[in-house]
């Protein structure tokens, strides 16, 4: 029967001289993980759900994250807690939470999953990621252990993330470019590019010279001011 020898700080400390001599890249990113979570005491919690009607409740994951931090020992600095889609970064307490990591209120963010925090994308949700790391703000999934700037595979992650979102960048290339091709192919090539704001400009200019304000003539054509004024003020040739 195998005996089982109990973790101490002797144990972890020969471990790591065996691996510093025989494979020293290891012990640099064990070492430097170490690093990072013995810097963590502030966390900042994350928590979202899509609906306002109720029947999804944040509650659940802040629980779960109170409870972690808890066992990790970690000061909980604030909860930013969003009740709307996370296919936008326009969420009031998600916008917060960057202008504090900015801060540096904090020294990690804490979230139940990656979909909690963002659904906009691989290449926008890596977006944000990167706006932390540059902020000197960790980040971490409660639910998925590989999801972790402060592990050992934090590296391999990004690296990945990268991959996958490049390859999303270049199939949305791919499909804009299909569907221009199909348009001049049916002949709607006028349906490319921002619409015309069509009105009658010789009409509005009319209107200016008899004396009408820019705010009157917006209004008589429903346009706005500054469409108007840029109107009457076009050189005619």
């Amino acid at each position: 029967m195998t005996k089982t020898t109990e973790p101490t700080v002797e144990n972890i400390a020969t471990f790591l001289v065996q691996i510093s001599v025989s494979q020293r890249p290891l012990y640099d990113t064990l070492v430097s993980a170490m690093k990072r979570i013995a810097q963590i005491e502030k966390v900042a919690l994350y928590a979202r759900v899509s609906t306002k009607d109720g029947r999804q409740d944040t509650e659940n994951q802040l629980i779960a994250l109170r409870e972690y931090c808890q066992k990790q020992g970690w000061r909980i600095a604030a909860e930013y807690v969003d009740h709307e889609t996370g296919g936008t970064s326009k969420r009031k307490h998600f916008q917060q939470m960057f202008t504090d990591a900015r801060a540096r209120k904090f020294d990690l963010v804490l979230f139940w999953s990656l979909d909690r925090l963002s659904r906009e994308g691989v290449s926008a949700t890596l977006g944000h990621l990167e706006r932390l790391t540059e902020y000197g703000v960790g980040w971490r999934s409660h639910t998925e252990e590989y999801l972790d700037s402060t592990g050992i595979f934090k590296d391999a992650v990004i690296a990945i993330l990268a991959v996958v979102a490049k390859q999303e960048r270049i199939r949305r290339s791919e499909r804009a470019s299909a569907a221009i091709a199909r348009l001049r192919r049916q002949g709607q090539a006028d349906r490319l590019g921002r619409k015309r704001n069509v009105f009658d400009r010789d009409h509005a200019r009319r209107l200016k010279a008899k004396g009408w304000s820019i705010r009157q003539i917006a209004a008589e054509l429903g346009q706005s001011a500054m469409t108007i004024q840029r109107a009457v003020s076009a050189i005619i040739i």
